[in-house]
């Protein structure tokens, strides 16, 4: 089986920080080194998580209680429970799905009084540009925080600077995995300042605990091999287990009730230390191929199948998601050939204040109730990947739409001899 999603770390970094775990070093040396490769402006900050570092800065923010957020309808559950947590009020803002990017008019009609700030998500790999949105929030006299946590594109993108706060994410399913940490940059010197004050009195999430990390990833990594993984879901599938409900669980940064005692904290020196490394061998080629398969695929499926956020650029296709009337006899059939296609779990659609129903995100709630995300890493070779699209559009399309053949060819960059077979 292919699996939905390949832990983008290789075997020399797993071993990497398991070192870094066992040796001892400065873990303030580890923070600044990172923060200052991050950012030459000194306006970043290492956190454990993006979750970490939203909830850092709405607590050092202390808004007034019942301020509005206005949100991005499509993002995680946990950043409006953090939003919540801090005795405010999560606005939705409906996306356009080509461009998955909250629209203007929308932002302009969730605007009242009470509202202090806006939080955008870059999703899919896709990357909007805020621009018209920054004009609307300094109209309107409302902090800009960018959620890049999807966006990563390597060494060459730290967030728009026009923003207040921009958030990047290394977690488990990240490109560019740590399997934590987060990196943000905080462009105002006195909020960053008292974010490090806040943060320094934090405890320090332990070495013990980041090591059963990286070996609990380690087990992942094997498990995602065709044939274990195969067994591992034969397996479930006889338990009376839901294998969707299970690989999704597997990959939760911050499983079970203790929530904001497990977020705030501060990141471990091994940690730091492996996104340093990890920072600094950025694997271009990887991410050159994902794209340039991503960018075939949109072109191919063009007038064929809605693919949400594909129309953005730069876009590396961190994901790819497609719109199916019949998800789960997709997801059902792609899984009988051996593809672990899957809805997902880890997003959510942002419900409207009960007094302003009107602002109910509609078109973000059907699009994610059809949304398939399809197995999607340039690992997968030439041969089954073409199957995987020839069956997709049995399911998608009439039968008489040709699929994937001999005669559509892939961009050069990811031609069969690029991807050996496993």
């Amino acid at each position: 089986m292919w699996v939905r999603k390949r832990i983008d770390i290789g075997w020399s970094d797993l071993g990497a920080g398991m070192l870094h775990a066992l040796r001892p070093f400065d873990r303030k040396a580890a923070g600044r080194g990172l923060e200052r490769a991050w950012s030459e402006a000194d306006d970043a900050l290492a956190c454990l998580s993006v979750r970490s570092g939203f909830d850092l800065l709405l607590g050092t923010l202390d808004l007034p209680p019942g301020s509005e957020v206005l949100v991005s309808a499509v993002t995680i559950p946990d950043m409006v429970r953090i939003i919540r947590e801090h005795g405010l009020v999560p606005v939705p803002v409906d996306v356009d799905i080509e461009s998955m990017a909250p629209k203007l008019e929308r932002i302009q009609a969730a605007v009242t009084p009470a509202t202090r700030a806006i939080l955008v998500a870059h999703l899919c790999g896709g990357r909007f540009p805020i621009g018209p949105v920054v004009e609307l929030a300094e109209r309107h006299g409302l902090l800009l925080l960018e959620d890049c946590a999807q966006a990563f594109a390597g060494p060459g993108y730290r967030g728009d600077p026009a923003a207040d706060v921009s958030m990047f994410s290394f977690g488990p399913i990240k490109t560019a995995t740590s399997l934590a940490g987060a990196l943000l940059r905080v462009r105002d010197p006195e909020l960053l300042g008292r974010m490090r004050t806040r943060q320094a009195a934090y405890p320090v999430q332990s070495r013990a605990y980041y090591f059963r990390r990286l070996w609990k990833y380690t087990a992942m990594k094997v498990g995602a091999m065709r044939p274990v993984l195969a067994g591992i879901v034969a397996y479930w599938k006889l338990r009376g287990w839901d294998p969707d409900r299970m690989i999704n669980g597997t990959a939760r940064g911050f499983p079970g009730p203790a929530f904001f005692s497990m977020i705030r904290k501060q990141p471990s020196a091994p940690l730091l230390a492996l996104m340093r490394r990890r920072l600094r061998r950025f694997n271009t080629d990887r991410l050159a191929r994902r794209t340039a398969r991503g960018e075939f695929l949109v072109k191919y499926l063009d007038g064929r199948v809605t693919c949400p956020g594909t129309r953005t650029r730069p876009h590396t296709h961190w994901v790819f998601p497609v719109l199916a009337d019949n998800p789960d006899e997709v997801i059902a059939a792609l899984a009988g050939a051996g593809f672990d296609a899957t809805q997902g779990q880890s997003m959510c659609v942002v419900d409207p204040p009960p007094d302003r129903p009107e602002l109910e995100p509609a078109e973000a709630r059907l699009m994610l109730a059809k949304t398939v995300y399809l197995p999607f890493y340039p690992e997968m070779p030439e041969k089954p990947f073409r199957r995987m699209i020839d069956l997709m559009l049995e399911e998608l399309v009439p039968a008489s739409v040709s699929a994937v053949g001999p005669g559509v060819e892939p961009a050069p960059a990811y031609a069969s001899s690029t991807y050996p077979s496993r």
